[in-house]
């Protein structure tokens, strides 16, 4: 248990400054510290950069001509008549989509553009399923909190250090306890241990008024 002094019966609160906690078992002192364009620039999708629905322009939307060509396979054409350009490309099945509006002459490339745009879809899906934004999750504790209470916090702060997310361990004084605050001290060490295998204190506790409260972040991201 966290080594701390006892403040005597009527004694000022403290003010507002960093508490600095151990864990059970640790050499350090838990001591409380008064007054302190056509194309995108991105990830290529198959050998095409990723091509902006707003401004590609597809099959019969390409009205200049020559055009610079591209087969589906990657094959370079060369420059062709836009007419020529559609014969070779309904003669394999495919689309034309300008994918240099800007180069002189444009670049257009022969493919699937229904396929090309469910993949880029689907792949849009997954990146976002990767995304995970951290979160701060708070768990409320007070002086001499029973066993049975304190399991079931420290229980739901672990979940939230698995999923990535941060926990403010906030401590909550009821009348003369906040003239203790070795009590909430005390406790919050014991929390630490109990998280130590999943978080690190990213912020030392701090006393505002009668609520001490602390960061800690999980040593794992997401």
């Amino acid at each position: 248990m966290a080594d701390v002094g006892v403040a005597k019966p009527g004694a000022r609160t403290p003010s507002a400054g960093p508490v600095v906690v151990a864990a059970r078992g640790s050499s350090a002192r838990a001591s409380f510290v008064p007054g302190c364009g056509g194309i995108r620039a991105g990830t290529s999708l198959g050998g095409i950069r990723h091509i902006s629905d707003k401004r590609v322009r597809v099959n019969e939307q390409i009205r200049i001509s020559p055009i610079r060509l591209i087969q589906d396979d990657g094959e370079q054409i060369g420059i062709v008549s836009i007419d020529e350009a559609r014969e070779r490309a309904a003669e394999r099945g495919m689309d034309l989509v300008e994918v240099a509006a800007e180069a002189r002459p444009p670049v257009v490339k022969m493919m699937d553009y229904g396929k090309y745009k469910y993949e880029a879809a689907r792949a849009a899906r997954e990146a976002r399923k990767k995304q995970h934004t951290i979160q701060v999750k708070e768990v409320k504790f007070r002086p001499g909190i029973e066993d049975h209470d304190y399991d079931f916090k420290v229980r739901h702060a672990r979940r939230f250090l698995e999923e990535g997310n941060k926990v403010k361990l906030t401590m909550m004084f009821r009348g003369r306890q906040v003239t203790h605050p070795e009590l909430g001290v005390e406790v919050l060490a014991r929390v630490m241990e109990d998280l130590g295998d999943l978080g690190k204190v990213e912020s030392q506790p701090n006393m505002e008024g009668r609520v001490m409260s602390m960061v800690v972040a999980p040593l794992k991201a997401k």
